[in-house]
C-alpha cells in the first residue's frame, strides 16, 4: 500500500526484504531518501541507519515503528534519523513527510553548490575524485566551514592536507582574511616559538626589529599549523593557551596580545598514540581534535586516481605547452595496481614526469616507470632474473645508470627511515645523519612531502 501511494505521486521505490539487502541496495541505488522499519527479518533499522549515515550523512532516514516502541524511533533520531512514522502508517502522511524530506535535501544540496561556487570565485583550490570518502571528507569540511571550531586534519603524508585546509578556509567567512601557513616540522625548535608568535626588539641576539609571528599575521584568517604532531613538548603549553584564550606573548615581550584567528591542524602521526607515549600532552590534543578529518590514502580510493591522473595531465600540458595527452589502458592498469606510498602528490608527480617524457600523444606504462618503484617484476620480462632490478632503464652510460640507481636507493632508504621515526622526520634526519633541509628537500624532490 505504501509502495502504490509513493509511485502513485510519481517516486521510483527500491524495496528491501533486511538489513543486509538494504545496504546492498543503498549502494547499489544510491538513493534520495530512505524509509526503513526498526523491526527487520535479519538486522534492524539502526543498522540500516547508520549504513545510510556512513555512505552519505546528509541522506534522509525515516524510520517506521509500532506505537509502543516510540522510545526506540525517538533513540534513531539522536543516531541522525530525520523523523519516524506510527504504525499502521497514514499514507497521506507519509506522502507528506517524504516531500519535506526531499525539500529539505534539495536546499542542502543548493545551498553547498552555492558555497562552492562562492568558494570558487574566492579562489579555493579544486577538489578532484568522486569516491563516497572523499565525498564524506567535503561534507565535513562543508559542516565545519562556517565555525571558528578547531579542524584536526589526519592523514598520510601526501594525502593533500594542505589544499583540505585552504579548502575549508575558501568556504568559510573569513575567507577574505588571510590564510598564514607553517610547517611545525621544518623549522628548529629553537626557532620555532619565534615564527609563531613573534619578538620583540632586543629579544635575543640578532633580534634588531619587531616581528609579528604567525599567530599575529593570521589575525581575522586562519592559521594552519602543518606537522602538528612534531611540535616540541617544550611549546605545547604556549599553543595550548594561544587555542584557548587567543591570548600570547610575543618572545621577549611582557604585553598580552589578544588575536582573532580560527586554527587547522594537520598531522600525519597517530596522536592519541603520542599521548599514550607521553610525547604529546593530552590537553593539547584535546583542544586540537575537537573537529578530526580523516583524510584517505589513495590507495583506499582507487577509482580516484584515474580520475586524478586525467587532471594532473591536463594540468601539466597546459603548463608545458604541449598538446592534450591520453593514458593507454595499460598504463591506466598500471596506476590503479601500484600503492602509491606518496599518495596524491607522488601520483601528480609520476604524471608530470610522464608528460615531460611523452612524445607522442599516448602515455605507455614505461613513461610511468612504476614497475621498478613498487618492486613488482615485469610481467613479460625476457631476463630470466625477475628481481625489481630487471625493470631497470639500463640505457645511456654507466654513470647514467648509476645515478638511476641511487636515486632510486635514496629514495627508499627515506621512506624507511620515516617509517621507523614514525612519522617524524626530525628523527628521520638523525636516522638518516644528514640535515633537517636536505631532508625536506628530498622529500619534496621525490613526492613523498605532505
Amino acid at each position: 500500500m505504501l509502495r502504490h501511494a509513493l509511485e502513485a505521486q510519481g517516486h521510483s521505490v527500491v524495496e528491501a526484504r533486511d538489513q543486509p539487502e538494504a545496504e546492498a541496495t543503498l549502494k547499489a541505488t544510491r538513493p534520495a531518501i530512505v524509509l526503513s522499519d526498526l523491526r527487520l527479518p535479519e538486522g534492524d533499522g539502526f543498522g540500516v541507519l547508520r549504513a545510510a549515515k556512513e555512505l552519505e550523512p546528509e541522506l534522509p532516514v525515516i524510520v517506521m515503528t509500532a506505537f509502543g516502541s516510540i522510545q526506540d524511533a525517538v533513540a534513531a533520531m539522536k543516531e541522525g534519523a530525520l523523523d519516524f512514522l506510527a504504525k499502521p502508517v497514514d499514507p497521506d502522511h507519509l506522502l507528506l513527510m517524504v516531500e519535506r524530506a526531499l525539500m529539505q535535501r534539495r536546499l542542502a544540496t543548493e545551498n553547498l553548490i552555492l558555497k562552492e561556487e562562492l568558494a570558487q570565485r574566492r579562489g579555493a583550490p579544486t577538489i578532484v575524485g568522486d569516491d563516497v570518502k572523499l565525498k564524506q571528507v567535503s561534507l565535513a569540511l562543508h559542516r565545519a566551514a562556517g565555525t571558528d571550531t578547531t579542524v584536526l586534519l589526519e592523514g598520510e603524508s601526501g594525502t593533500g592536507k594542505e589544499l583540505f585546509a585552504r579548502a575549508l578556509h575558501a568556504l568559510s567567512p573569513r575567507a577574505e582574511g588571510p590564510f598564514v601557513a607553517i610547517n611545525c616540522a621544518a623549522i628548529p625548535e629553537t626557532l620555532l616559538e619565534t615564527e609563531l608568535f613573534g619578538h620583540e626588539k632586543g629579544a635575543f641576539t640578532g633580534a634588531s626589529a619587531r616581528k609579528p609571528g604567525k599567530f599575529e599575521l593570521a589575525h581575522r584568517g586562519t592559521l594552519f599549523l602543518d606537522e602538528i604532531g612534531d611540535l616540541p613538548l617544550s611549546l605545547q603549553p604556549k599553543i595550548l593557551r594561544a587555542l584557548e584564550e587567543k591570548r600570547f606573548e610575543r618572545v621577549g615581550g611582557t604585553l598580552p596580545l589578544q588575536v582573532d584567528v580560527r586554527v587547522v591542524a594537520a598531522t600525519n602521526r597517530n596522536l592519541k598514540a603520542a599521548v599514550a607515549a607521553r610525547q604529546y600532552r593530552e590537553d593539547l590534543y584535546f583542544r586540537l581534535s575537537v573537529f578530526p578529518i580523516v583524510i584517505p590514502p589513495l590507495r583506499d580510493r582507487p577509482d580516484d586516481i584515474p580520475t586524478l591522473a586525467r587532471y594532473f595531465i591536463d594540468k601539466f600540458c597546459r603548463e608545458l605547452n604541449k598538446k592534450s595527452l591520453v593514458l593507454s589502458p595499460a598504463a591506466e592498469q598500471e596506476l590503479r595496481a601500484y600503492g602509491w606510498p606518496g599518495n596524491v602528490r607522488e601520483l601528480q608527480n609520476c604524471i608530470e614526469r610522464a608528460a615531460i617524457l611523452t612524445e607522442g600523444e599516448t602515455i605507455h606504462p614505461r613513461h610511468l616507470n612504476l614497475s621498478f618503484r613498487d618492486r613488482t617484476p615485469a610481467p613479460a620480462a625476457a631476463e630470466p632474473d625477475a628481481s625489481p632490478w630487471a625493470t631497470m632503464d639500463w640505457s645511456g652510460t654507466l654513470a647514467d645508470v648509476s645515478r638511476r640507481v641511487m636515486t632510486e636507493v635514496e629514495r627508499r632508504k627515506i621512506e624507511l627511515a620515516l617509517k621507523e621515526a614514525a612519522g617524524n622526520r626530525g628523527r628521520a634526519a638523525e636516522l638518516l645523519q644528514i640535515s633537517y633541509k636536505t631532508l625536506t628537500t628530498k622529500l619534496r624532490e621525490y613526492g613523498l612531502e605532505t
